[in-house]
């Protein structure tokens, strides 16, 4: 079996990569990495970086020169040249988990997002559809826009998104390109959508995450800050937060790319509320003086505090949509015929989730 797995050295990629290895590594002959250059690190040291981590999992470091010799680390230059890597070998499967995630709004920040991941996904099929079996897109539970109600796995008939920023607009325009390319070129299409990534569930360390975004970067805003001002944050009562655990995500998709679903949600199938889970996180980090309101706060409506304000011009201007959602329920019966969700306290696990980050200074692993 030969396997090319994009975003390796990312949060999910970096899961993904040793879940692969841990329940198909018999099968396994090749797992083709592409990865880019950093300055002074090179693709081959970056992914030895990942997989010889404290983090890595115990089989990966149990099995590690084993599992270097069915590494083939490509620089990412070469990627959209098959040739260069490939001879004649046929890829069984080709994960596309690499994806530039922003969340702007901002009209000029749209070609950006839409090039980096719609533009991306395009090249990299069209290059290789003589080379695949099987391709395989991760792409976003939020992908179908702030819809809110009852979401089954099936996003195709979702046609016009109330999307919340162009990452959800470019994730499902991929989908759709994909599903309609897929067909056209008789190739197997499976798109998988994760919810919100939070630390790990199974793994040692728990709680455990590579990058920290999202609901990470809310909390690092506050733990920074050395105001005291008082803030209110918008969100609405019944909006939800939905987390699923990365290693738990990475274990789904390296079992479920061998069946023939085409489309899976891999969410919790219960949401945090927000107002709650918001409280939670800002005692986590020692911030106290916030109060929350249905209201629209910004320029215009003025602001209570500078720190208000800096919220609002920073980090509250990507979250706001999200904190203010219409509230979602998900069809899970699917996901957990696969692999059971894992049974723990929604806020218990996003208050442990975050002391963890916040005990490592919310410092990004530099893979």
């Amino acid at each position: 079996m030969n396997i090319l797995l994009t975003g390796a050295t990312g949060t999910l990629g970096s899961r993904v990569l040793f879940s692969l290895l841990e329940l198909r590594f018999q099968s396994i002959d090749n797992i083709y990495l592409p990865v880019r250059k950093k300055t002074s690190v090179g693709p081959e040291q970056r992914i030895k970086n990942v997989v010889s981590s404290e983090f890595a999992t115990d089989f990966v470091k149990k099995n590690l020169p084993e599992v270097l010799k069915k590494i083939v680390t490509v620089d990412a230059e070469e990627l959209l040249n098959p040739a260069s890597f490939l001879g004649n070998n046929k890829l069984d499967y080709f994960i596309h988990s690499a994806g530039y995630v922003n969340l702007s709004t901002d009209p000029a920040a749209k070609e950006e997002i839409f090039n980096q991941n719609l533009q991306f996904t395009k090249d990299i099929f069209n290059t290789y559809c003589s080379h695949i079996v099987k391709f395989v897109y991760i792409s976003t539970a939020f992908a179908a826009g702030n819809i809110g109600g009852l979401l089954h796995n099936d996003y195709t008939n979702i046609k016009n998104g109330n999307y919340r920023n162009h990452y959800e607009a470019s994730k499902h325009a991929s989908e759709k390109f994909l599903l309609k390319a897929g067909k056209a070129k008789n190739i197997p299409i499976q798109i998988l959508r994760p919810s919100v990534l939070g630390g790990n569930i199974y793994g040692s360390p728990n709680y455990f995450i590579s990058k920290y975004m999202v609901f990470y970067l809310f909390a690092k805003f506050f733990h920074n800050s050395s105001s005291k001002d008082a803030i209110r944050i918008t969100t609405k009562t019944d909006t939800g937060l939905n987390i699923i655990p990365t290693d738990y995500a990475a274990q789904v998709i390296a079992m479920v790319i061998s069946t023939e679903i085409q489309q899976l949600n891999i969410v919790n199938s219960k949401e945090t509320n927000m107002k709650k889970g918001i409280a939670k996180i800002l005692k986590v980090v020692g911030f106290s003086n916030f109060s929350f309101t249905e209201d629209q706060i910004n320029t215009s409506t003025g602001f209570a505090s500078k720190l208000e304000e800096f919220y609002y011009e920073t980090i509250g201007l990507h979250l706001h949509p999200y904190m203010t959602s219409k509230p979602n329920e998900w069809d899970t019966s699917l996901l957990e015929s696969i692999l059971p969700i894992p049974n723990y306290n929604l806020v218990d696990y996003l208050s442990e989730t975050v002391a963890f980050a916040k005990a490592k200074n919310f410092r990004n692993q530099k893979w």
